[in-house]
């Protein structure tokens, strides 16, 4: 964490409970940690797409929804980061449990008919999302999503790649997440001692917001494909010049 005394902004003094080891109001007079705040883009800009993509091909609603909830994460962090002020942060915080509800619905409801509802199902991840909004969360979400994709791995064995990539890319955020809170100071120093797009690379937890939403996004993936091929469609991955990986599909021909 970084220290309690830092630079003021535009946004005036911090109130948020959390202020990260990036240097407050270091690049601009606008944005509190500047690199905490950009690297969220990755949880907007392709999720936007993923979801009219998806309106297009007339997919279900809940992954339009995983598309959607992704971007809410994203904004709120975007906000949180940009401005330190409590508010924006429970704004960061509490779709990440929504999120993780609908990802977890997505996974267990691969093998349903098309346009089910599981209203059981909607009622434990409802009640689920009450419950940690005021106690605490992280453990259990991270447990169902694992369990989920075992269950769809089980089935499905040729699919642990894309579904293990995603929880590895994520835990991977995970680990420079506890390096920038635990090693912060070290951190700080180093930056001090080095240019500045060295001293970039060691924004962990600007690094976290990249794997973390980049291991949601191919979750989001994992799980359409996963839905796509019990429905009968043909689902491809396909990567955006060269880069991106997008799923693009069609019906079977009817013979």
């Amino acid at each position: 964490m970084a220290p309690a005394a830092d630079r003021e902004g535009y946004w005036g003094p911090t109130t948020s409970t959390l202020d990260w080891c990036e240097e407050n109001y270091a690049v601009t007079w606008y944005i509190a940690e500047f690199w905490n705040t950009v690297s969220n883009l990755i949880m907007i800009i392709p999720p936007i797409f993923g979801a009219i993509q998806s309106v297009r091909d007339g997919l279900e609603k809940r992954y339009i929804a995983s598309y959607l909830a992704l971007t809410v994460v994203g904004m709120g962090s975007w906000c949180f980061h940009m401005t330190l002020k409590y508010e924006m942060q429970l704004l960061d915080e509490l779709p990440m449990i929504y999120s993780c509800c609908i990802f977890v619905y997505c996974m267990f409801e691969c093998f349903k008919m098309k346009n089910s509802v599981n209203y059981h199902l909607l009622f434990i991840l409802v009640l689920f999302s009450l419950i940690v909004t005021t106690v605490m969360y992280g453990v259990l979400v991270f447990t169902l999503v694992l369990r989920s994709i075992y269950i769809v791995t089980w089935v499905y064995p040729w699919l642990r790649g894309l579904g293990y990539t995603s929880l590895g890319i994520f835990l991977m955020g995970f680990l420079l997440w506890n390096i920038d809170n635990i090693f912060c100071d070290s951190l700080r120093n180093f930056r001090k001692k080095v240019p500045p797009i060295i001293g970039v690379t060691t924004q962990f937890h600007a690094w976290w917001h990249i794997l973390t939403g980049l291991g949601s996004y191919l979750h989001i993936l994992f799980s359409l494909y996963t839905r796509t091929l019990y429905l009968r469609y043909r689902p491809k991955v396909k990567f955006l010049f060269g880069i991106w990986p997008v799923i693009l599909f069609e019906p079977l021909r009817k013979h």
